[in-house]
């Protein structure tokens, strides 16, 4: 039988990508703002604002055309949609905010502009209380995570599985260039590497027991590696 650790990081191993994007049938029936939003039609989004319109309207999954246009990468569809006061730290039904899409999605130019736009990089998402920090270090997403950083995402949040975006990065990477260079740009921005997880086990000893070299000794030299 599966330890319940074993299990856990099974889940987890998707957990991060967990986000439904709008499905083909979400699209169909969009009209109005998540449409515009859908398929980047900025002037519609702009009369429909001049007009009134509820920019955070919501679909069946709680979706507001800022998800919508960041699940679709039309970065000026979500500009427009900020200008016009579209709330850019609203959560869909899943827990997520634009900024940990665009995280999940590897995006680093829709990153810097949702911080640009407001959203807040330390705002908590997920079912595991998480922020996109998290999400991009889980995922080896080391640009994002730099510009996440200089946006001034908390290094040292710990999620609900008792987990920091360092943890996550060891504990659920693979230990290849993705992952050491995620862990470089959280250990060179100064996060805790001795936050321990819930069995007091530190980042540097779950990299040690996984073979991880790189990563083990960017650890040791902390900052100044």
């Amino acid at each position: 039988m599966k330890s319940i650790f074993a299990i856990l990081l099974i889940a987890l191993g998707t957990a991060a990508q967990a986000q439904i994007a709008p499905s083909t049938s979400d699209i169909a029936g969009y009209d109005s703002l998540h449409h515009a939003a859908h398929v980047g039609d900025v002037e519609t989004i702009r009369q429909l604002a001049a007009q009134g319109a509820d920019l955070d309207v919501r679909d069946r999954s709680g979706r507001t055309p800022a998800h919508v246009a960041a699940f679709a990468s039309n970065d000026e569809a979500l500009r427009v949609l900020a200008e016009g006061g579209a709330d850019m730290n609203a959560l869909e039904n899943g827990v997520y905010d634009v900024l940990t899409i665009a995280a999940v999605a590897n995006d680093p130019e829709l990153v810097a502009l949702a911080i640009e736009l407001g959203n807040r990089p330390d705002l908590i998402t997920s079912v595991y209380d998480g922020t996109a920090l998290i999400a991009a270090a889980h995922l080896g997403h080391h640009e994002v995570v730099r510009r996440l950083i200089a946006g001034g995402a908390p290094l040292n949040h710990v999620n609900n599985l008792g987990w920091t975006a360092l943890m996550e990065a060891v504990v659920l990477g693979d230990g290849g260039p993705d992952h050491v260079a995620t862990v470089r740009a959280l250990v060179l921005a100064g996060a805790d590497t001795l936050i321990t997880d819930r069995g007091g086990v530190t980042p540097l000893q779950h990299a040690e027991a996984r073979g991880y070299a790189e990563i083990a000794q960017i650890i040791r030299s902390g900052p100044d590696s």
